[in-house]
């Protein structure tokens, strides 16, 4: 499967794909460009998807469907992996298969549809690849870490635990990075980074929630 989207330049394609292990040019700035697009379309679906959602919902929605783990599966499914240029580093350590380098390849091809196309034909893109994602979402007025525990107490499982990884920046816009790991019903730990801990805490939980749900349908 591919992205759905003929590119008028092949060249604006193929660098989407071209990670910075490769040297310069890159898709870094791709990336930067797809990740806001991307949100900002997301947002809009959900805003017309929940007309009675309050910011704080609509905010949780959107962590579940805007994370890297979410858009590596995307990526897989489109098969970007196998179109990606990497370095002789990273091909030799599998980096076509590592989510964060196909999470960005995924925005930055986002970003070279938007800008071989423009902005219609990047939300059209969008909209195809997140439309049923979205349909399925259930709204919760419970945050992300309550909803987590109460989905592992349910089952009898461990709670989570959350682990301050690093915090950087200067003290009024510091970044706080962060890790949710459960240990049940199998092992599995994911991270996210927000303006305060308790908001990156929100997020990992949010990314731990969404796997361990589509596991559970999985099986």
């Amino acid at each position: 499967m591919a992205l759905n989207y003929r590119f008028r330049d092949p060249e604006l394609a193929a660098l989407a794909l071209t990670h910075r292990s490769v040297g310069k040019p890159n898709n870094e700035r791709l990336e930067f460009l797809g990740d806001a697009l991307l949100g900002a379309f997301v947002a809009e679906m959900l805003y017309e998807a929940h007309p009675k959602a309050t910011e704080g919902e609509l905010s949780r929605l959107r962590a579940q469907l805007v994370n890297g783990q979410v858009l590596a599966e995307i990526a897989r499914g489109l098969e970007l992996g196998d179109a990606l240029k990497l370095g002789p580093g990273e091909l030799k350590s599998g980096g076509f298969r590592r989510d964060s380098i196909l999470a960005d390849a995924f925005e930055a091809s986002l970003a070279a549809v938007f800008l071989d196309g423009g902005l219609d034909a990047c939300r059209q893109v969008v909209r195809e690849l997140f439309g049923e994602r979205i349909a399925t979402l259930q709204r919760s007025s419970k945050d992300a870490k309550t909803r987590l525990q109460e989905w592992l107490q349910g089952r009898g499982h461990a709670l989570p635990l959350y682990e301050l990884i690093d915090s950087r920046g200067e003290d009024h816009a510091k970044i706080f990075d962060v890790r949710c790991t459960v240990t049940e019903p199998q092992a599995y730990s994911a991270e996210a980074s927000g303006l305060s801990r308790r908001h990156a805490e929100q997020d990992a939980a949010e990314i731990v929630l969404a796997t361990l749900a589509a596991q559970a349908q999985g099986s």
